[in-house]
């Protein structure tokens, strides 16, 4: 009920400013290196180059750092994340930065895919490029909709210390952490701290 105004409007502006479906599927690694697939409200144009994002993320894997070109990867200015992405759409920029586009993960959640708190779900390309301890946090607990690296650090934090984090969490959880963690993550989002 409390998301359900969201529920309507966006895919109306998604469909209102740009072609394509109003659900962007994406194949995830889930528990176990289960496979599923994830939910988001689209965010970008349809029929991108895949191959940017992986050299990204191959980069951000192996600690590289650039100038911050959406085409080098990770940034000098401290955000591990692409910016200035030209696949993003103008409404995307919005849902991304308000993490509007996450709210469909929560059918994952009650499809049994996903908790609400967890590690974030790798796409099979990067669990590729992980060391054996990067997949670990892939092995205790289901992938969640937020979580330890999504309040405590989101694109701010190098791929190594999001790693630490979920592992982290994966050894400390318990009810109390999750709903703290709940609780931080509304001020999180409400302030788009590390958001892109």
């Amino acid at each position: 009920l409390m998301f359900s105004p969201f529920f309507i409007s966006v895919p109306l502006i998604i469909k209102l400013t740009s072609k394509g479906p109003i659900l962007f599927r994406q194949e995830r690694i889930g528990l176990n290196g289960e496979k599923f697939i994830m939910l988001k409200f689209r965010s970008m144009f349809i029929n991108n180059d895949l191959k940017i994002h992986q050299e990204y993320v191959r980069k951000l894997i192996s600690g590289q750092k650039n100038n911050g070109d959406m085409k080098n990867g990770v940034a000098e200015n401290g955000v591990f994340k692409i910016t200035n992405d030209p696949r993003v759409t103008p409404i995307g920029r919005f849902l991304r930065k308000t993490s509007l586009d996450e709210l469909p993960q929560f059918i994952n959640v009650i499809a049994g895919d996903m908790s609400l708190v967890g590690p974030r779900p790798p796409l099979e390309y990067e669990l590729d490029n992980y060391d054996i301890w990067h997949r670990r946090r892939i092995f205790a607990v289901k992938p969640g909709v937020s979580g330890l690296w999504q309040v405590k650090g989101r694109s701010r934090t190098p791929f190594d210390e999001m790693v630490r984090m979920d592992l982290r969490y994966t050894r400390e959880r318990s009810l109390w952490l999750d709903l703290a963690l709940l609780f931080q993550t509304v001020w999180v989002v409400l302030n788009g701290k590390g958001a892109c």
